[in-house]
């Protein structure tokens, strides 16, 4: 319509302003942006506290996460040709770091069930609980004050075969297999050269006087995986070879496998 004059109407346009402060999504962003961020650094955090073997599998999985390359976590079945997961190692580690506290909580409750028994009061200093590549090793060392074994015998002294069948009650909570090993000193068996008796068979008869033992505290005799006879080769303080503490036996609780 046009206006009287011959003049076109003035057509005033008002634009209605929204306010999208309270309805945006930016917000969302910033705090999902914040809530990753954080969850990064817990990650970093909780990697840096656990072992080297650890650090290097995490690091060698996000440097290759394919397995493509030169030593990394590819494996290929030589009968299907298939890739078996490129995380499976990485898998692995995780959860021997699992194993590896359910065996210290089994290695701490041998000592509490030993030191509960007066007979092995006397003993307990030459117990020793440690870990190795292979899993937890519990080793009973000799003392100048205390024999685990006759003098040039394979043959266990009383205390040391019922601390060993109480700690073979132990071992049989858990599934896993064990090695035992035997150590002696640098000390020459007497005659060896004539008799062919050296310190290696001596050292491999202890390892199996502790396996007899073990099994008659109840392990399962299926579980021994190795009996192993070192003599002198380890030793336990290379500084001093006529050391009483090389003079050991040494249960291996081996890390389950997979």
């Amino acid at each position: 319509e046009r206006m009287s004059n011959g003049e076109q109407p003035h057509i005033i346009v008002k634009k209605k302003k929204g306010h999208h402060g309270a309805h945006g999504g930016a917000w969302k962003v910033a705090y999902a942006d914040f809530v990753t961020a954080m969850m990064a650094l817990f990650i970093v955090l909780w990697v840096l506290s656990q072992s080297e073997e650890v650090k290097q599998a995490v690091a060698s999985y996000f440097q290759d996460p394919l397995g493509i390359s030169q030593g990394t976590r590819e494996m290929i079945d030589s009968k299907s040709g298939g890739m078996i997961d490129a995380g499976i190692q990485v898998k692995k580690v995780f959860d021997k770091e699992a194993q590896k506290e359910e065996l210290k909580k089994l290695g701490e409750e041998i000592i509490k069930n030993l030191s509960g028994n007066t007979e092995f009061l006397y003993l307990m200093d030459q117990v020793k609980i440690d870990f190795v590549d292979e899993g937890m090793r519990i080793e009973m060392l000799e003392s100048k004050d205390n024999f685990f074994f006759e003098i040039g015998s394979a043959k266990l002294n009383p205390s040391a075969e019922h601390m060993l069948e109480k700690i073979g009650a132990e071992l049989s909570k858990l599934p896993n297999k064990v090695i035992l090993e035997g150590h002696t000193d640098s000390r020459p068996y007497p005659n060896a050269d004539v008799t062919g008796y050296s310190n290696y068979e001596l050292s491999a008869d202890r390892a199996n006087s502790a396996r007899r033992a073990i099994i008659k505290g109840g392990f399962d005799m299926s579980h021994i995986d190795e009996v192993r006879g070192y003599a002198d080769k380890r030793l336990r303080d290379p500084k001093d070879p006529y050391n009483l503490v090389n003079r050991r036996i040494s249960i291996i609780v081996k890390y389950a496998e997979h």
